[in-house]
């Protein structure tokens, strides 16, 4: 399997890349967000997990420039993006999948991956007219890109299908593959595997820990999944009513009163989270 074309960082392995301060976030008289601290370091799947309603998409949104914060503040490498807008964020290097699949359903495998190459495209509409300009360059190195990307999610034979006529796992790598279109240097995912089988959930999990460890991308992961979860993250933070309650390795959430009170709502089953 060739390496990916990925965005370089300036960052080192294990330098903070991502950094989430005080953020709290109100829907009318619900606090979804209250004041989260977020570290996210350069080369670790950090997942966020936590019981339904705990903000954690809310978290995602905020981040990922969908929702604005009431309070605090996102940096991105040094780059504020507290304030900044999606196609902003998407150009740093930041891309995300969505709990609810977000593909255009008439649109195939193939033209949804090249969608997730816009903001690689520079060519003008004057440049478009001219065979031989940017544009058809733009057009060949992308649709190379996206090749790739095809190829490894194993979607080869499925690149001129409409994406609405998959089923539903397949459709989940579909959306992956988009966000990886983009050569993310983080990855933002939002319950890549809800819904799906057993076998689905492997092959989605390899996918995941391939792209952190092959091709050097930051993974902030949602997942209702447990075992999934502790099985390839290297951080875990725990959220419950809008609040942060815990965070660290796996083995230390797993063991932690608060985390299995919030899960189980008793201390005497320690260690099954």
């Amino acid at each position: 399997m060739s390496v990916a074309a990925v965005s370089k960082s300036p960052l080192a392995d294990g330098e903070i890349q991502l950094s989430v301060k005080g953020v709290s976030k109100r829907f009318g008289g619900v606090r979804a967000v209250d004041s989260i601290d977020l570290d996210v370091r350069k080369g670790e799947i950090l997942s966020v997990i936590g019981p339904n309603g705990a903000g954690k998409t809310s978290l995602l949104n905020m981040i990922s420039g969908f929702y604005q914060p009431d309070t605090g503040s996102v940096t991105f490498e040094g780059h504020n993006i507290t304030n900044a807008r999606p196609s902003q964020i998407a150009t740093y290097g930041v891309a995300r999948t969505f709990q609810n699949i977000a593909l255009f359903r008439g649109m195939t495998v193939l033209d949804n991956l090249m969608l997730g190459r816009h903001v690689h495209m520079k060519a003008g509409v004057l440049s478009s007219f001219i065979y031989w300009g940017l544009a058809q360059k733009e057009e060949i190195r992308n649709r190379a890109r996206v090749e790739e990307i095809i190829d490894f999610l194993k979607l080869q034979d499925l690149r001129k299908q409409p994406t609405g006529s998959l089923a539903y796992g397949l459709q989940k790598r579909v959306e992956l593959g988009r966000a990886l279109a983009l050569d993310p240097k983080v990855l933002l995912l939002d319950e890549p595997m809800g819904g799906m089988n057993q076998d689905e959930k492997e092959d989605m999990a390899r996918y995941i820990l391939d792209v952190n460890e092959e091709w050097g991308v930051t993974v902030v992961l949602i997942e209702h999944d447990m075992g999934v979860v502790m099985d390839i993250s290297d951080e875990v933070v725990v959220l419950e009513q809008g609040r942060r309650i815990a965070g660290g390795t796996p083995d230390a959430v797993q063991r932690n009163p608060e985390v299995i009170r919030a899960y189980l709502g008793t201390s005497k089953s320690k260690g099954a989270v």
